[in-house]
């Protein structure tokens, strides 16, 4: 993959990507091969049989008289069903008047004597509620493909403005939409397809997105070389805390997993609790502000299984000499009471419940409440879910989807920690190995199988970089991503 196949086009960025391409490109060409793009689509899922195509007033609706066409030619036998007439001039009128077969009432009757309905009723712009007829036809169909985006799900911010059923397969064209990946539209949308319709790469940088589907290509993680030595591979230190020693040894366990080329833990008065652990883990006792004098140990994950007294102990020590920290667990719960106490670190990682209670409720689009928080604190902000996102104070973010439910329990999230300081010791930038991090603990997540527990996850860490180096090197053969699947192929 690269950077520019995996960006993610908002429905006002594809208006806008329109209105330039206008001036260089017919959009009726551009309809014409996103309909016959949706009719290939589905022409290679199914066999001919009898098809409804839902076609609303504008350009989707356009692409789904385009669909009928090409799929009537293809044997399929073709209604289509408007839910109004498209304005006269426009180019859906244009595709309209290009369809010469039968139409058919827009009524659930109709929907149900077909074996497989086609939405091309509005697409991903459609950002409030479609009237009650739209959802009751959609819920009627016995097989759904919806083009663009399935009518009901805000193309934006992945949120499902109506009760929608589970489609098929989605086409959508040039580049995927944030809505396709976030949730809860990403689980109703099938396998997920994005057709190459002929539109120009400069055309879509000059739109300035700043979003991407996370995966390799977006970043590059450093391989091994054979004059790799354990410095130049990168030390991870963590703060280690005396009630709860397991996370810190969670966290360092997933650094050493990873590939960090040397571990330790600060753990002071409790340095007894840690020593009994990995022979590779190195355990210091030494006062914090003495660790300070090693320019080596830049990178310090803070947070993991720490009490707010000992974070309000170690934090401002690490920030003070400078160094690059992940905030984490119970350093979230210390910024808290006062968000400046986090001002300097270089990334957080909270959950949704820990980025409540920081930032407040991130309501109903998550990628700009990540991006106003990043902001906000002037570091990477990773929030963590299903779908997380990483979100940088310049106002880049990603969307990560490689995952599955086994990331769910406990002791996941300290050995996300671990994996990022590990690749911001091999020396990436910030927001590059957060995005990385999240890919690789996703990788090791899936190679675990079923009911993993945390620890389980240390034993993929290894081939999950490797798979990420890999693919880094791989060249993108097609220039976009054509083929995702839903998650749950995955879980």
């Amino acid at each position: 993959m690269t950077a520019e196949s995996l960006l993610l086009l908002t429905p006002k960025e594809c208006g806008a990507l329109d209105r330039r391409a206008s001036a260089e490109i017919s959009v009726r060409d551009l309809m014409e091969r996103a309909g016959w793009s949706v009719a290939r689509a589905v022409r290679r899922r199914w066999r001919p049989c009898r098809a409804l195509v839902l076609c609303g007033p504008g350009n989707n609706g356009g692409d789904g008289y385009v669909a009928a066409r090409h799929l009537a030619a293809f044997g399929f036998a073709v209604r289509v069903a408007p839910l109004a007439p498209p304005r006269e001039g426009s180019d859906a009128a244009w595709a309209a008047r290009e369809w010469r077969g039968p139409l058919a009432p827009f009524t659930p009757d109709e929907v149900r004597r077909a074996d497989l309905v086609i939405d091309g009723l509005f697409g991903a712009g459609l950002d409030r509620a479609p009237d009650e007829r739209i959802v009751a036809m959609l819920n009627a169909a016995r097989d759904l493909v919806a083009i663009d985006m399935l009518t009901g799900i805000d193309g934006a911010t992945g949120a499902v403005l109506a009760e929608l059923p589970v489609a098929a397969l989605t086409v959508t064209f040039v580049r995927f939409k944030p809505g396709h990946f976030l949730l809860p539209g990403h689980e109703h949308l099938g396998e997920l397809v994005c057709a190459d319709i002929g539109m120009p790469d400069p055309l879509v940088a000059a739109v300035g997105s700043r979003l991407w589907h996370n995966a390799p290509g977006l970043w590059t993680v450093p391989g091994m070389t054979v004059e790799s030595h354990k410095y130049s591979r990168g030390v991870v230190s963590l703060c280690g805390g005396a009630a709860m020693p397991g996370a810190a040894r969670l966290a360092a366990a997933g650094a050493r997993a990873s590939g960090a080329g040397l571990v330790r833990i600060n753990a002071g008065d409790s340095a007894a609790l840690y020593r009994l652990g990995a022979p590779g883990l190195v355990v210091d006792s030494e006062p914090l502000a003495a660790l300070m004098e090693d320019e080596r140990r830049k990178v310090w994950v803070c947070g993991p299984g720490l009490e707010p007294d000992e974070v309000a102990a170690a934090l401002p020590v690490l920030l003070g000499a400078n160094r690059t920290v992940l905030a984490d667990a119970g350093a979230l719960t210390w910024g808290a009471a006062d968000l400046s106490r986090l001002r300097g670190v270089a990334a957080v990682t909270p959950h949704l419940g820990e980025f409540t209670r920081l930032f407040g409720a991130p309501g109903r689009d998550r990628v700009a409440a990540a991006r106003e928080a990043a902001a906000r604190i002037e570091a990477v902000v990773v929030l963590k879910g299903p779908d997380t996102i990483i979100a940088a104070p310049d106002g880049r973010a990603a969307i990560n989807t490689h995952a599955g439910p086994a990331l769910a329990t406990a002791g996941s999230g300290d050995t996300l920690a671990g994996v990022i300081a590990t690749l911001l010791a091999a020396g990436m930038p910030v927001w590059e190995a957060c995005c990385g991090g999240v890919w690789i603990h996703g990788e090791a997540g899936l190679r675990a199988g079923d009911w993993p527990i945390a620890e389980d996850f240390d034993r993929h860490l290894g081939a999950a970089r490797a798979e990420a180096v890999r693919r880094c090197r791989r060249p993108l053969r097609d220039g976009v991503p054509t083929r995702l699947v839903n998650r749950s192929e995955f879980m």
